[in-house]
């Protein structure tokens, strides 16, 4: 029976590719509903030191065959109102509720048809198909009517970009309350980042552009 016999070099190779596959995430995780893409947070990876000779190949080893890694462009106008983040695979707009609602309202302001707008022209460009419009609220008020408020923004905004965009796309729609927060709820500056409907869809272009109801519950919150 032949043995192979690991030297300490190839061992602290295999030790550091371990740690890197852990800290990947699974694609899978990206497509499903239950996690909104760019809102879960994940942990930072494992320090690695550069200079470690278990990182030196082997005599006779060669490099695994080159890969396009996912690039991530984001693009944030100053006020912070809107945020573009564009990925080798999909595009996401988020609009903070500011813009879009009266306070502790689902009737979209007169501005938010022009910002939905542009949207659903970036949509017609990439030529999507399917068009995800998720809600999302502060944690002030009860989790029930951050849930409401947020599924009723969610679908103000859906019922706008579909009048715009026809029967061809198919819309997931969702509200998650308080659920995945962007920013820190403990103060008022978090909580307006937190406050956002996010749409995002399947990119097909190669290069990323710049882009600059009340609910009946007692709760309420921020905005």
């Amino acid at each position: 029976m032949t043995m192979t016999v690991l030297t300490p070099r190839v061992t602290a190779a295999l030790a550091v590719l371990a740690a890197l596959t852990l800290a990947t995430p699974s694609p899978a995780a990206a497509d499903d509903p239950s996690e909104p893409p760019g809102t879960v947070t994940t942990s930072p990876p494992p320090e690695v030191d550069a200079n470690s000779p278990g990182l030196k190949l082997a005599q006779g080893a060669t490099l695994a065959p080159a890969k396009v890694l996912d690039i991530k462009s984001v693009v944030e106008d100053l006020g912070g109102e809107e945020r573009r983040e564009d990925t080798n695979e999909n595009v996401t707009f988020a609009l903070q509720a500011e813009v879009l609602f009266p306070k502790n309202s689902a009737k979209l302001n007169p501005q938010a048809r022009s910002r939905i707008q542009t949207i659903a022209e970036e949509i017609k460009k990439q030529n999507a198909g399917t068009v995800r419009v998720f809600g999302f609220t502060d944690n002030l008020g009860s989790y029930a009517h951050g849930l409401t408020l947020s599924k009723k923004r969610a679908e103000a905004v859906h019922d706008l970009l579909a009048a715009d965009l026809g029967g061809n796309v198919t819309f997931e729609v969702r509200g998650y309350s308080e659920d995945y927060p962007i920013a820190d709820n403990s103060s008022e500056e978090g909580r307006k980042k937190n406050r956002r409907v996010e749409v995002s869809f399947p990119r097909t272009t190669a290069e990323p552009e710049t882009a600059a109801d009340t609910g009946t519950d007692t709760g309420s919150e921020g905005s």
